[in-house]
């Protein structure tokens, strides 16, 4: 049989995008002699649509998509994912579906068994699970159709503590009894720099132990914070990869499966996580403008390296003429920062404004003078110069629908050491799930053919500028310890004890694990992050603001 893989780029609620993409590939499949062209889970809809699923008319026009789609199945059979009804009296309202079309009509309808509750998952919020497992029979193949998750059984939970596994049965077992041809698993599998390689074992690993070839189609593209890379895959009987289709890319591959066992493995995968997470935040970038309906950005240029890394992403993702800098030098400016944020722009090809904020930060003191009735300077000075340059940057964004692109690292964002309503602001936080460290490394990336950030942006010490010969280490750990305190906490979610044991220094740790607890009220109101890791602050880590731990 000839299968046709085939990975988009989805827009949650566009049925009229989504459906012109599935029909066009079918006719395209069909001019090629494909028997079988799949596509992703929830693809009619796209992936997360969340509680738009409460909605009868949103389920509604996905199931009318389906049958619209199916009436161009003539001579040629689709898998497409979407929502389904469930018939039953009891239980949720839904299933998350696997629709099989041919003949012009939805002949089988498979629903997903596992659905995952953690981390950017909540899909018991959702869906009804499945109970029922059966193949279909096509042109005289036996396919078992499998949804994401389904083959993930015997993985172990997101959190590092808890090595149980999360689910009770394998869909892929009662399915490999049922002696499929083969399998077809469509998903919406979003990425971080490490999944790629994650998500190749796993397939692989089922595909091996139960002899059964399996093709895997990933969707692409980003909504919100979620960035989803592809991937999709033909994997052989043996656990060989034999097809792939690029990731962070449209495409689509053709697999004649009676000959897959013979076709030689493709198993290398990129590894390097800066270029991934390069890749991944410049199409996250892109996608939130476009399906949003946004052209332009603006970024408050400081000369630092995370302005500096932000504007050249969104450069590479917008285009030049479509990314605005401005300028905002105090009196602690240092005269190396408005000229490394001038040579930015320069190389960027992006034009700027500079609004010098010390005329407007004296009227602030001015007008506050009787009511600090001469109270020593502190960190209330420094945050009014922060809100300055916030409401000076939504000023330009309010003017001209820029929309201000948020700068601040991970790391920052883990520690509080940001402002609210100054630094935070912002409609999009590009490098929220990046750490300092690796933003230097993103720089030095970024700067492979050619300087886009100014090698004094990169070397000098981070600093606020906020009062005289300000550094970040004044009141931090130095990032390169930091950050790796701060991954053990966040994404393995070790206790501050297992971290000292592992060497760290014990007040290292319990300041920074101090200041992450005590800061969720910040990260609690910043704009939605791009999830490049395993464990992003936003929709996959929920915290309590009031708690006392």
């Amino acid at each position: 049989m000839k299968l046709a893989l085939v990975q988009l780029n989805y827009h949650i609620g566009n049925y009229e995008e989504n459906s012109n993409k599935i029909i066009a590939h079918i006719e395209e499949a069909k001019e090629r002699g494909v028997d079988l062209v799949a596509f992703s889970e929830l693809a009619v809809c796209g992936y997360p649509p969340l509680d738009l699923l409460t909605r009868q008319e949103f389920v509604e026009g996905a199931i009318a998509a389906i049958h619209d789609i199916a009436k161009h199945c003539q001579g040629i059979a689709a898998v497409v994912g979407g929502p389904s009804i469930n018939p039953q009296a009891r239980g949720k309202q839904l299933h998350n579906s696997a629709y099989f079309l041919a003949d012009g009509v939805i002949k089988e309808t498979i629903h997903k068994t596992l659905l995952p509750n953690y981390d950017v998952f909540d899909e018991y919020r959702y869906f009804q699970a499945n109970q029922d497992f059966r193949v279909v029979n096509y042109k005289g193949k036996r396919i078992a159709l499998t949804i994401c998750e389904d083959l993930w059984d015997d993985q172990p939970t997101a959190a590092a503590f808890a090595r149980n596994n999360l689910y009770t049965l394998s869909p892929m077992q009662k399915l490999a009894a049922l002696k499929p041809d083969f399998m077809v698993n469509i998903a919406a599998s979003p990425f971080s720099y490490h999944q790629e390689n994650v998500r190749k074992q796993v397939v692989c690993k089922k595909a091996a132990e139960y002899r059964v070839p399996v093709a895997y189609v990933n969707q692409i593209g980003a909504n919100t914070e979620l960035i989803f890379d592809g991937g999709s895959m033909m994997v052989n009987s043996e656990g060989n990869i034999t097809h792939r289709v690029p990731t962070f890319k449209e495409g689509v591959v053709d697999v004649e499966t009676d000959s897959i066992d013979d076709v030689a493995s493709d198993n290398l995968f990129e590894t390097n996580p800066i270029n991934l997470i390069h890749d991944g935040i410049v199409l996250g970038i892109r996608d939130y403008f476009r399906k949003s309906g946004l052209q332009k950005a603006v970024i408050g240029l400081s000369g630092g390296v995370d302005s500096a890394v932000t504007a050249a992403l969104a450069v590479k993702a917008l285009g030049a003429e479509n990314v605005h800098g401005i300028l905002l030098p105090s009196q602690y400016s240092s005269g190396h920062s408005v000229s490394d944020a001038e040579d930015l722009a320069a190389n960027l090809g992006m034009g700027t404004h500079t609004v010098a904020i010390k005329d407007v930060y004296q009227s602030v003191e001015n007008a506050m003078a009787p009511v600090f009735d001469g109270r020593e300077a502190d960190v209330t000075e420094e945050n009014i110069q922060a809100r300055i340059r916030g409401l000076l940057l939504m000023a330009y964004s309010n003017k001209f629908g820029h929309i201000l692109l948020n700068t601040s690292n991970k790391s920052e964002a883990a520690v509080g050491y940001g402002t609210l309503y100054g630094d935070m602001n912002g409609g999009l936080s590009v490098l929220g799930d990046v750490y300092k460290t690796d933003v230097f490394k993103l720089a030095r990336y970024l700067n492979k053919d050619g300087e886009m950030v100014p090698e004094n942006t990169i070397v000098k010490p981070p600093s606020a500028e906020l009062r005289p010969d300000q550094k970040d280490s004044d009141s931090l750990p130095d990032y390169d310890v930091l950050d790796k305190v701060l991954f053990r906490y966040i994404e393995l979610n070790r206790s501050p004890q297992s971290i000292v044991e592992e060497g760290f220094d014990k007040e290292v740790v319990r300041k920074a694990v101090r200041l992450v607890n005590f800061n969720e009220y910040k990260r609690f109101q910043t704009a939605p992050i791009l999830r490049v890791s395993g464990k992003a602050f936003g929709v996959g880590r929920r915290m309590p603001l009031v708690a006392k731990y």
